[in-house]
């Protein structure tokens, strides 16, 4: 009876051990991307090449979790080069002036939702945001411990000073205001 009440504490010990700590951005499996209207018929995706990021977790779950993030806007990708450099420019992110896009808040957890909520700056413009989030679980590879988030949500460029607006003949915007926000994460314990 006292191996087995062992046993039980300690294989609850383990698993609520297994979420605590700091965890980062395991980049090389990871993708922080975007989607906004290009003139009103289709869209146009694009990336952050360059992102670190820290999750601090207080239970195995995350429920409550601090997370940072910072991504470096001169590293934007959307496959065209021209585009790039325009994204990178004053019309839109200004990577000189302001060099990066960064997040401060918390992951919280609403029965089996989770959301992250918190203020995301760019352009040097902070804006209180909420992310639907989706947990994929964590898992011990025999070398360290992973755990895999897929982060989405919208926000409005516009909000942030990327206010560039050149229309169409037909008055339409070139560029829609409205940007879907997708991430997918996988972090490794440290």
């Amino acid at each position: 009876m006292k191996r087995t009440i062992a046993i039980l504490v300690l294989s609850t010990l383990v698993s609520l051990a297994f979420g605590q700590g700091t965890w980062r951005i395991d980049q090389a499996h990871s993708k922080i991307g975007f989607n906004v209207t290009h003139m009103m018929i289709s869209e146009v995706e694009g990336n952050f090449k360059q992102f670190e990021g820290k999750v601090t977790a207080k239970s195995e779950d995350f429920n409550g979790a601090e997370v940072e993030f910072i991504a470096q806007v001169a590293s934007v990708n959307t496959e065209n080069e021209k585009r790039d450099g325009h994204l990178r420019s004053d019309d839109f992110f200004n990577a000189e002036k302001f060099p990066t896009i960064s997040f401060k808040g918390n992951l919280v957890k609403t029965g089996s939702k989770y959301q992250l909520k918190g203020k995301l700056t760019m352009r040097d413009v902070t804006n209180d945001v909420v992310f639907d989030v989706n947990y994929g679980g964590s898992i011990n590879t025999g070398k360290e411990m992973k755990a895999g988030f897929k982060l989405n949500g919208k926000l409005n460029r516009q909000e942030y000073g990327l206010k560039w607006s050149n229309k169409l003949e037909s008055g339409e915007f070139v560029v829609g205001d409205e940007v879907e926000i997708e991430c997918k994460l996988q972090l490794s314990k440290v």
